[in-house]
């Protein structure tokens, strides 16, 4: 494992090179170049804004791979990482990296996050697609997923979302509710320097969304590149087949699995959570 880290290492860093003498053209924006940073809930597209952004690479000399990915939970033994270990990582970050993370909006995360050394988005999804989600990928696709036996063990799909609605309270390792395990991350919503995306958007409406994606880089790294030429290169680099997660790609699937009594179990642990995501004018769904 260590050699092949070394390698990969390696391997980064000549492509980071590589991209510098093949954009040598390109003037460095005023404060430097940032990092693009990928932040997302679990769940919500993911690896799909890891390819837009490894799109800038095609413009500009971003790295062609991402640097690396964190995640605030190990996924095979469940355990949360410390706030330590965060930002460890994200000062792990130069310039001109791409990187992916599943990053809590902590203080000491949104003040690197925000500052000019970082070009941030931020995705989320509405979290009963989520939920549906979730039960696939940990009972169908993940089999080292902490909580892959359990799921295996429930006898139907019915009492899986329930699960992955509820949490499983009783473990001495943390797998909250769908709302407390959105909590977290909201503090991403409050900052305009963070982007915020939709999936669905994503996925209904890509055009104006990857446009809003163009603008949100353009304030922070000026080219002198046609938009349709960039939005072009970052519509290309999308590709479902190499994501490992990808299943459907479709949004309001959760109105396909969701019975009565899951609307009611989601609204009373959910409180006002689709209103603040935009997802909900009132709770009357």
């Amino acid at each position: 494992m260590a050699v092949k880290s070394v390698l990969r290492s390696a391997i980064y860093q000549t492509e980071k090179s590589y991209q510098r003498v093949r954009f040598a053209n390109v003037a460095a924006p005023q404060s430097g170049w940032p990092v693009l940073l990928s932040v997302s809930f679990p769940k919500s597209g993911t690896h799909l804004l890891d390819q837009i952004l490894l799109g800038f690479s095609k413009v500009a000399p971003f790295s062609m791979r991402l640097h690396s990915f964190y995640a605030e939970y190990e996924g095979e033994s469940g355990r949360k990482r410390t706030p330590e270990q965060a930002l460890d990582w994200l000062d792990s970050l130069r310039p001109r990296d791409v990187a992916s993370a599943h990053l809590f909006a902590r203080p000491e995360a949104v003040d690197r996050l925000i500052k000019p050394d970082f070009i941030p988005y931020f995705i989320f999804r509405d979290p009963r697609d989520v939920a549906v989600s979730h039960v696939f990928y940990v009972t169908d696709m993940e089999a080292r997923h902490v909580h892959h036996d359990y799921y295996q063990s429930l006898p139907d799909f019915d009492a899986r979302l329930k699960v992955s609605i509820l949490g499983r309270p009783e473990l001495d390792i943390e797998f909250p509710n769908i709302a407390e395990r959105f909590a977290p991350y909201l503090g991403w919503l409050d900052h305009p320097q963070v982007m915020k995306i939709h999936f669905e958007d994503l996925i209904n409406d890509r055009a104006a969304t990857l446009n809003k994606i163009i603008d949100h880089f353009l304030a922070r790294v000026p080219l002198a590149i046609p938009r349709d030429t960039v939005r072009d290169f970052l519509e290309l680099s999308i590709n479902p087949d190499k994501s490992p997660t990808f299943r459907s790609g479709k949004t309001g699937e959760w109105k396909k699995y969701f019975t009565p009594e899951h609307k009611k179990t989601f609204k009373d642990v959910a409180g006002d959570l689709l209103l603040r995501l935009g997802y909900e004018k009132d709770n009357n769904w």
